[in-house]
């Protein structure tokens, strides 16, 4: 029985196959001129002092590219539980072939459990490779980026759970509706939208969050006249997630917009005389007093997921989304074995 299923998805392997190598051949010719570059502009940027320049140029220069692999990476899932595990028993519930295998002394459960042994194996290592070969090829834009969970979703173990959960549901879609169509325009909404949910609802939950807080300050320029207002930097806290972000004023009400104003203009009432240049910077000194005064009453409250739970939050929503596969295989192979057709 698994040699008819892999017979029957032989077609469907080579063409993922020839992709893969494709893709192979594509990343192996720019990957080490891209690990080049790195060395040659972002290794040498601290004795030049200008490492910010550098490190924008080499990440402007490959963005297309990969921004596009990042997009592939992320949908292959979708592509292994839509085109793959959707209509994989939904064709045979249309066509009625399913009858002629289960009279030819095949059960029921050898003749699921061939099908997510080929076909699902094969969807889960073809969406894992793909993972890796780009996780390999963007490895020196991460490092220089230093955000390592904004391309949480296409790098490097989790979209091996995504496949794993894509193709089960869209096999649960094409046991239960038994059309082809119908079960792969289903399992594309319900693999999104449980997707978002994960992201949204459980992820941020996998370990308890930081809570950073730290009031606003002000700096004047050479000019006396420029006014920078921040809030906190996060040097301490490169490549962490940050959860919210939100500004309270004094009241402790949040706010959308920072209600201070820096008054260093001096009116002149016509035929009065001019201010001397003491008195003008004294003036100015005294508005900046007042503008800093104001603008300290304000703070900014990050919530954010350190850099450090990173590999904690690959392998937890990995685990999870495999979980739920096994959990969908195990419903299914009860639904065949029970269910009179």
């Amino acid at each position: 029985m698994i040699r008819f299923a892999w017979l029957q998805f032989r077609a469907q392997a080579a063409i993922a196959f020839g992709a893969l190598a494709i893709i192979a051949i594509a990343l192996a010719i720019t990957g080490p001129h891209l690990v080049h570059v790195y060395d040659t502009m972002i290794s040498t940027c601290k004795s030049q002092k200008d490492c910010g320049t550098a490190a924008a140029a080499f990440l402007h220069s490959n963005s297309t590219l990969r921004t596009w692999l990042g997009i592939l990476v992320v949908v292959a899932p979708g592509i292994v539980g839509v085109f793959w595990g959707a209509p994989l028993v939904a064709r045979e519930f249309e066509t009625g072939t399913y009858r002629l295998v289960w009279t030819q002394s095949v059960s029921r459960t050898r003749w699921l459990a061939a099908k997510i042994s080929v076909v699902g194996l094969f969807g889960i290592l073809f969406a894992g490779l793909l993972s890796l070969m780009v996780t390999w090829w963007a490895s020196p834009m991460d490092r220089v980026s230093m955000n390592t969970f904004a391309n949480f979703d296409e790098r490097d173990i989790v979209p091996i759970g995504y496949a794993a959960f894509a193709f089960m549901l869209g096999l649960g879609a094409g046991v239960l509706i038994r059309r082809a169509v119908p079960a792969m325009a289903t399992t594309l909404v319900a693999f999104v939208a449980v997707r978002i949910a994960f992201i949204n609802l459980v992820r941020p939950h996998f370990a308890t969050a930081l809570v950073i807080s730290k009031h606003y300050s002000a700096s004047f320029g050479p000019g006396r006249g420029t006014v920078f207002s921040y809030p906190m930097t996060l040097t301490s806290n490169v490549g962490s997630w940050v959860i919210s972000s939100r500004t309270f004023n004094g009241a402790g009400n949040s706010v959308t917009n920072i209600a201070c104003k820096l008054v260093s203009g001096i009116r002149v009432q016509p035929g009065s005389p001019r201010p001397s240049p003491a008195a003008i910077k004294a003036r100015l000194r005294a508005a900046e007093a007042v503008f800093q005064k104001c603008i300290e009453q304000y703070r900014q409250v990050f919530t954010l997921q350190p850099a450090s739970h990173y590999w904690s939050f690959q392998w937890y929503e990995t685990v999870s989304f495999i979980a739920f596969a096994l959990v969908l295989c195990a419903a299914l192979i009860w639904w065949v074995r029970r269910r009179t057709w």
